[in-house]
């Protein structure tokens, strides 16, 4: 039964209780994604997990959400936004609550994280779905999309409580609390607006949805695994070999080319039904590929400071859940004022405008905290590059949503929230991936360089640290895991220097490849033309039935 939609579209008000409740929304799976970052060390405790593990935790949740979101944006079309979001809602309280009980890691990653993975593949489109059906003027959506992009920035402030409870309680408390947290959504979203289902029976893309999910899954698998199974040939931790090669670069390989083959497959199916899990309009109009890039790039640096500078304050550092939780705000803050800022203060200024700052402060607060590092310790440069970070994620987070939906028609723009959230989480995924093998083999080769040119180490203290897989740790951890290596005191002081050496390098040489991605999208930001859409009263019935690009209700800067 299709739902009534607002009878009144011309000077319409904004509508304070929807947003209310799609923000909370957002800042829950944003706010467990940040609770993760701060559970290394509780995790490390509770199972004796590795940095790896940690890692693996904190991919499984993007390889779920990633590789389903694109299907959650066309199921929400198909059953109704407000049934997919209390769908999504209800699950990610379920992962919640097995994170909180798990009684090993391994049931926490794939039962706890799969689950809240999945709930957010429902969820988080339909935030983004249910937008454009709530608020209809060009205005009013505008401040809508900068507020769900605030809600980042708010939610990165939770790790202050996550941090306290963690260092006082525990992480089943702190992940009990989110379940109850997401329960309190799923009441909230009784008070949603009635709005309309899509025209028609909408036929659900089950091939797409299929090729997608494998695709993605086996290219986010094969990169994540990269630092654990080998480059080329494969390590003793791979689980099996290809011809004498690692498996995880001919994972991510076939899953690329599973991906190509979806897209081939959905321009045939879009041509046949009218409609597809990914229309053409999404990938063939270079507005919607750079908004697309921006919701990547703002995961994307969000996990370059999760996976790589929060690990080293506590383990190398050894600040607590709580003293590191403060980064999250000195990001966060700066964050909230602008995605919510530049709507209102400023909406003529132009979405390109907002996004080539936003590119160039990441990239700026990047140089900073890679300045600020030292062999165990860090400087107040810290600081001044996560603000600059924050500001940067804000001017992005203002606009990113807002340029694809200004460059598609409504229907798109509605199924659009799929293919954003898949993009977010895919960058989220990538920098965890990358980065990490990144920094874990830099890791390791700095240490194996240094030791051999070392001639106060003999050949066989070398061959035995070389059996070993050194991880971000601090000295006397270092000195502990290196226990069976060596009884001498001077070669165990040689290994520690080196060590120390190859973590401050290994640790800047990662961030510096992370702001130099993020600067590059910098080369993407010409294509965003488009900056609002006249005619607002009938926006909701331009091109219903069309996958185009209806040029005459778009206006361009020389418009």
């Amino acid at each position: 039964m299709s739902e009534a939609s607002p009878t009144t579209k011309g000077a319409e008000k904004f509508l304070i209780a929807p947003i209310l409740v799609l923000v909370m929304a957002q800042i829950g799976t944003t706010g467990e994604n940040s609770a993760m970052s701060l559970a290394a060390t509780a995790f490390a405790d509770a199972f004796g997990s590795t940095t790896a593990d940690f890692q693996l935790a904190n991919m499984v949740y993007s390889l779920v959400a990633g590789a389903l979101m694109i299907a959650g944006g066309m199921m929400g079309i198909i059953i109704g936004w407000k049934k997919s979001f209390r769908i999504g809602v209800l699950l990610c309280a379920a992962g919640e609550v097995v994170v909180a009980l798990s009684p090993s890691m391994m049931l926490l990653t794939w039962g706890g994280r799969t689950l809240v993975g999945l709930g957010a593949s429902f969820m988080i489109p339909a935030v983004l779905g249910l937008i454009p059906n709530i608020y209809h003027s060009g205005k009013n959506r505008a401040i809508a999309f900068g507020c769900i992009g605030a809600a980042s920035g708010i939610a990165t402030i939770l790790p202050i409580l996550f941090g306290v409870l963690m260092d006082a309680m525990g992480f089943r408390i702190t992940f009990g609390i989110l379940a109850c947290y997401f329960l309190i959504v799923f009441a909230a979203s009784f008070s949603l607006p009635p709005i309309e289902k899509a025209p028609g029976k909408l036929k659900f893309d089950y091939v797409g949805t299929g090729l997608a999910a494998l695709g993605l899954f086996m290219f986010l698998v094969g990169l994540s695994r990269i630092s654990v199974w080998g480059l080329i040939a494969p390590t003793a931790a791979a689980p099996f070999s290809l011809l004498g090669f690692s498996p995880a670069p001919v994972l991510t390989l076939a899953g690329l080319i599973v991906l190509a083959i979806m897209m081939f497959v959905e321009k045939k199916v879009e041509a046949k039904n009218g409609c597809a899990l990914l229309p053409q309009s999404f990938y063939k109009t270079p507005q919607v590929l750079a908004g697309l890039l921006c919701s990547f790039q703002i995961f994307f640096s969000s996990a370059m400071i999760t996976l790589l500078v929060v690990p080293y304050l506590q383990r190398v550092a050894g600040w607590s859940a709580m003293q590191a939780s403060l980064i999250a705000v000195a990001i966060g803050v700066p964050m909230f004022l602008l995605a919510l800022g530049i709507p209102k203060v400023a909406p003529k200024m132009h979405p390109r405008t907002a996004l080539q700052f936003g590119y160039a402060l990441i990239g700026a607060g990047t140089i900073a905290i890679v300045l600020s590092i030292s062999s165990d310790s860090v400087s107040a440069l810290l600081w001044v590059g996560a603000v600059v970070i924050g500001l940067g994620e804000g001017c992005l987070s203002a606009h990113a949503s807002n340029v694809v939906a200004l460059a598609v028609n409504d229907r798109d723009a509605s199924q659009s929230g799929g293919v954003q959230a898949t993009s977010r989480n895919v960058g989220y995924a990538i920098s965890i991936a990358a980065l990490g093998a990144t920094l874990l083999i830099g890791l390791n080769s700095g240490i194996a360089g240094s030791i051999s040119t070392n001639e106060s180490i003999s050949p066989e203290t070398r061959a035995a640290v070389a059996q070993h897989n050194v991880d971000m740790m601090s000295n006397e951890n270092f000195v502990t895991a290196m226990a069976g290596v060596t009884t001498s005191e001077e070669e165990m002081a040689a290994l520690v220097a080196a060590n120390a050496d190859a973590r401050t390098n290994a640790l800047r040489t990662t961030l510096t490849v992370g702001g130099v991605i993020v600067l590059l999208s910098l080369l993407s930001t010409p294509f965003v033309k488009v900056a609002r859409k006249e005619n607002e009263a009938e926006i909701a019935t331009e091109q219903a039935k069309q996958p185009a690009v209806d040029t005459d209700s778009l206006q361009t800067e020389g418009a």
